[in-house]
């Protein structure tokens, strides 16, 4: 049995997947698809690479998942698994890569600076 492994990641969130033959189980921290992800909305976020391939059913994917909320992980997941499905069948990646799904976001959250209460906002200035 060939496992594949990925790592995909967006804002805080990171996802280290290890997708092998199976019937379509998804395993996220020891936690079931639909308990990790109460969200059907996520939940169809995560699928989408195995949807847009057809193979939702024929894979097992094992999930660490840490760091950021609860949308981040879900688009990081998104991400690590189309890679795991491109290294299993290069094929497929102009079919995941026009959807979008091949992609980092590389939107990370931007540091405060110092003497202003965030990273862009600053105190009400006063002329007198």
């Amino acid at each position: 049995m060939e496992v594949t492994n990925a790592l995909g990641r967006r804002k805080a969130a990171v996802a280290r997947v290890y997708v092998s033959q199976g019937s379509g189980k998804i395993t996220i921290n020891k936690k079931d698809l639909a308990v990790y992800f109460p969200s059907g909305v996520l939940q169809y976020i995560v699928k989408q690479p195995l949807n847009k391939l057809g193979v939702a059913e024929s894979y097992d994917i094992k999930v660490n998942l840490n760091g950021g909320g609860i949308k981040g992980q879900a688009e990081a997941l998104r991400l690590a698994i189309a890679r795991a499905l491109v290294k299993i069948n290069p094929e497929d990646k102009p079919a995941l890569k026009s959807e979008g799904f091949m992609t980092r976001d590389p939107r990370e959250v931007e540091r405060k600076k110092p003497g202003q209460p965030k990273a862009r906002r600053r105190f009400q200035f006063s002329k007198r």
